[in-house]
């Protein structure tokens, strides 16, 4: 069994590769547990902005 957890800034796409490599890698199945939702959203520091 392997538990895999993310953050509101960890992208969707990336925890969904990471379960695809998962699969590729023997496992025969995903469970999604309830937990919290996050809804957060972060700026870009201001450095890297674009003006």
């Amino acid at each position: 069994m392997i538990g895999l957890t993310a953050g509101a800034s960890a992208p969707d796409l990336l925890v969904n590769e990471v379960i695809e490599k998962l699969r590729e890698r023997g496992a025969t199945s995903v469970r999604t547990l309830s937990g919290r939702e996050e809804n957060v959203t972060f700026s870009l520091p201001r450095a890297l902005q674009l003006i």
